[in-house]
């Protein structure tokens, strides 16, 4: 009985070794769809090495925003910017297939001056997230959570708030 059990838990750690090669930690970059609150976006993002055994990372994503609003009775969408550096935490690993995580960080928004007087905002976003991965180092993620700035486009009637609230990223990452 002790060699069947010690057999099957060096099968068990020889499995756990496989599915924790299977899945990248390498460094890693991707493009996402975003949507913070109601604004649009398309980003890059770029991912450390996972350290602290293969369970912490950090992340720089940069995102071309756009925020809707009337102007002149027309629907208008402005471009701005926005910066964040998170930390990412791993969560668990699924059957070489999916991680699940957590991050989050610091949000730097750059506004258009059409719509605010503020040069900078800065907040914080936290999200959680899955990866799908499709081969060892490509995978396609969700990510849902919110951010919060405090924000407003104070140069259009009613003062409307932007990049706070919900925020979800969708898109895909090739770790090399």
């Amino acid at each position: 009985m002790a060699i069947i059990l010690g057999l099957h838990g060096m099968m068990n750690a020889q499995n756990k070794k496989n599915t924790q090669e299977s899945i990248s930690s390498k460094m890693g970059m991707g493009f996402n769809l975003s949507e913070y609150q109601n604004n649009f976006g398309l980003g890059l993002h770029i991912t450390s090495p996972y350290f602290l055994y293969n369970r912490i990372a950090i992340r720089l994503k940069g995102n071309l925003m756009y925020n809707e609003y009337v102007k002149n009775h027309k629907t208008t969408w402005q471009p701005y910017s926005n910066l964040s550096l998170g930390i990412v935490g791993v969560g668990g690993e699924i059957s070489n297939f999916l991680r699940l995580y957590g991050e989050g960080g610091p949000v730097f928004l750059f506004p258009s001056k059409d719509f605010s007087s503020e040069d900078f905002v800065f907040g914080g976003y936290g999200l959680f997230g899955f990866e799908f991965y499709m081969s060892p180092s490509f995978n396609y993620h969700i990510e849902i959570g919110g951010v919060g700035t405090g924000a407003t486009a104070d140069k259009i009637n009613n003062e409307p708030v932007y990049s706070n609230g919900l925020l979800i990223n969708t898109g895909f990452r090739i770790q090399f």
